[in-house]
């Protein structure tokens, strides 16, 4: 009897493990590089990277930073829910003429793919 109980106990508990692997948030940006092309010195600089949580389960942003503090940008502050899309917001500093090539990276709650590089590219002209 105790075997039976033992036994029952180790499947039900892999079979609890099994379906709470599908139960994962997955990111999926829709585009991952934003190219500005050639952007004029002080002009808007703020883009829009959007994605989707394809996933089973809440997604959640946990942390965005960019490689330069040139470039700021910003995540959303709730949990975005299964089949919802959300976006990263970045603002580059147009006052620096020169190439724009920026990487921000995303941290998520997803199993899958935890960590999401983007890039920025392009050049501001006088």
């Amino acid at each position: 009897m105790a075997n039976k109980i033992f036994f029952l106990s180790i499947y039900f508990l892999s079979l609890n493990f099994i379906l709470s692997q599908n139960q994962e948030a997955e990111i999926k940006f829709y585009d991952k590089i934003i190219n500005y092309g050639e952007v004029k010195k002080g002009s808007n600089g703020i883009r829009t990277f959007k994605f989707k949580n394809i996933g089973k389960s809440n997604l959640t942003i946990i942390k965005v930073h960019s490689s330069c503090g040139c470039t700021i940008p910003k995540k959303p502050q709730n949990p975005i829910l299964p089949g919802d899309e959300g976006e990263i917001q970045v603002k580059y500093d147009t006052n620096r003429i020169g190439p724009i090539r920026k990487t921000i990276t995303v941290k998520s709650n997803s199993n899958i793919t935890p960590t999401v590089l983007l890039k920025i590219e392009g050049s501001v002209i006088n």
